[in-house]
């Protein structure tokens, strides 16, 4: 038997698992948990709208790609890195709730649809350096950075955390690059987002019942 442990920052919740198949992911529960919370989060997600635009604009895959990557990496460690000092400022006690609160916050934002985004009529830039600008500059204050950020605070360690977040961002947008809108039109986006803000609400629900109050 085998104990499962998710790393929160400033405590631990731990449960018994029998099969002993699971002893060589143990290491990988914060990344594996960051990749399919954001991954869900950003379906529908202005910045996969903004991958399909770029795609329609410059169909070439690599670059868009590499562009998407590199912006999410710098982002998200951003984010990541973040919520850790922050959580540093205060008790484990207010992380933790903080954190909760902002999952279900977050949760209950994802059931809002988002506008498609504007980018420049005519990108002065080639496309790899266009996607890394626009894209990072989208994922400011957009719902997936402030999960990450509220991860990054609750989680550990840090480089899962951002090695998940970005995981899921790719997980999602590297099928709108080559797929396009088509894709869109065959994801039921109602019953996304809201098994997106189940898992959201209930990650949040979670911490509060754990949180020591």
């Amino acid at each position: 038997m085998f104990a499962f442990t998710l790393h929160r920052a400033n405590q631990q919740a731990t449960c018994q698992i029998t099969s002993p198949s699971t002893k060589a992911t143990i290491m990988f529960d914060v990344l594996f948990h960051s990749a399919v919370l954001v991954s869900v989060a950003e379906i529908g997600d202005k910045t996969q709208l903004l991958s399909i635009i770029l795609a329609a604009r410059f169909r070439r895959f690599w670059p868009l790609f590499w562009g998407i990557l590199f912006a999410t990496l710098l982002n998200h460690a951003l984010a990541a890195e973040a919520g850790h000092l922050l959580a540093g400022l205060a008790s484990g006690f207010l992380v933790n709730l903080v954190a909760s609160l902002a999952f279900i916050a977050i949760g209950l934002w994802i059931l809002v649809p988002d506008d498609e985004p504007e980018t420049a009529k005519e990108p002065k830039h080639g496309a790899f350096i266009t996607t890394l600008v626009v894209f990072f500059m989208a994922e400011m204050g957009d719902k997936t950075q402030l999960a990450t950020i509220a991860l990054g605070a609750d989680l550990t360690p840090l480089w899962q955390v951002v090695a998940g977040t970005t995981l899921g961002m790719m997980i999602a947008n590297v099928p709108a690059v080559l797929f396009g809108e088509a894709i869109l039109a065959k994801i039921p986006m109602k019953a996304v987002r809201i098994t997106s803000c189940v898992l959201f609400v209930g990650f949040g629900l979670w911490g509060l019942l754990v949180t020591q109050f």
